[in-house]
């Protein structure tokens, strides 16, 4: 819809205040001013990368000169200036995507949007790849929608994020709340890994699976309270907790995976509630062996 490719049955999208889609009508998506890079790149196997990226100036007859200059100036951005009479079939995947980027701004546009253009790439590659553009972006300052699917792609690339789900925006907010302050138990289960808990009002205080807190920590007057603790969060230890702690439960590790630079446990209390615990590598558990797992109170984050 923000293309024009699709008008929207409500609402409406304003581009600069200005009117671009809505029931009543639509701008065209040639008159937006706006690029598009799409999943596949789309870029010409016919053409060498020079024009490729020229291609959109060419189209709108701009002088000779200024076409070679500012073709010239964006290959230079993307760092492909080396490889300006190569044709795609010639190009690596991560430099293809490149030409797509440098064609896609050359003509300056007032938007650009993103549809999953790492989704292609190899995982080494699509990582480099996520900083490549958010330090194109911080360059040239150019207003970018970014459509992923990919959580990490988002938080890397993005200085606000829009959870969808299911056509609904369930939160926009900057990476860091996102993560750390999920509103919803969607975005708590979609941006990250973590644990969701249960709890229901008694009197004064929270009946947590095994542990308790005030009622007065928790906003609301709902029976049920739901809260999410990430795995980092998380700690385990053979020693007693102190008083600090808001979550204190004793257990067994029932399950553990060593992914190199962490620790991936699988915590399973007494009372029976599991949890997923991260630990550094040299914080070593073995299968059944007897724990605590502790949390801070702010690290306890209520959800809806």
């Amino acid at each position: 819809m923000i293309a024009g490719f699709l008008a929207p049955t409500s609402g409406s999208i304003l581009l600069d205040g200005v009117e671009i889609s809505s029931p009543r009508g639509s701008v065209p998506p040639e008159k937006r001013g706006m690029s598009m890079i799409f999943q596949s790149y789309a870029i010409w196997p016919n053409m060498t990368v020079a024009e490729n990226v020229a291609f959109g100036l060419t189209l709108r007859r701009m002088d000779r000169a200024e076409v070679r200059r500012r073709a010239g100036e964006m290959l230079e951005a993307v760092h492909l200036s080396h490889l300006a009479e190569r044709y795609p079939a010639e190009l690596s995947g991560g430099q293809q995507q490149r030409v797509a980027l440098a064609r896609a701004l050359v003509i300056r546009p007032k938007l650009l949007l993103l549809d999953e253009p790492l989704s292609n790439l190899d995982a080494s590659l699509r990582e480099d790849m996520r900083f490549e553009i958010k330090r194109i972006h911080d360059e040239f300052r150019i207003t970018s929608v970014y459509v992923t699917h990919d959580q990490s792609e988002a938080m890397v690339t993005s200085d606000r994020i829009a959870v969808i789900n299911q056509g609904r925006v369930e939160q926009i907010d900057t990476p860091f709340e996102i993560y750390t302050r999920p509103k919803t138990r969607f975005v708590a289960g979609f941006i990250g890994r973590t644990n969701q808990i249960t709890g229901r009002r008694n009197g004064s205080g929270v009946d947590f699976d095994g542990f308790s807190l005030p009622c007065a920590l928790f906003s609301g007057n709902e029976a049920e309270v739901f809260v999410s603790v990430r795995p980092q969060s998380l700690h385990l230890s053979t020693a007693a907790p102190d008083a600090a702690s808001a979550l204190s439960l004793q257990g067994r590790i029932a399950g553990r995976a060593f992914l190199g630079e962490t620790w991936d446990y699988v915590f399973r209390a007494d009372s029976g509630l599991e949890l997923r615990i991260v630990a550094r590598p040299h914080e070593i558990y073995g299968i059944g062996d007897v724990v605590w797992a502790t949390a801070a109170r702010d690290q306890i984050v209520q959800i809806n």
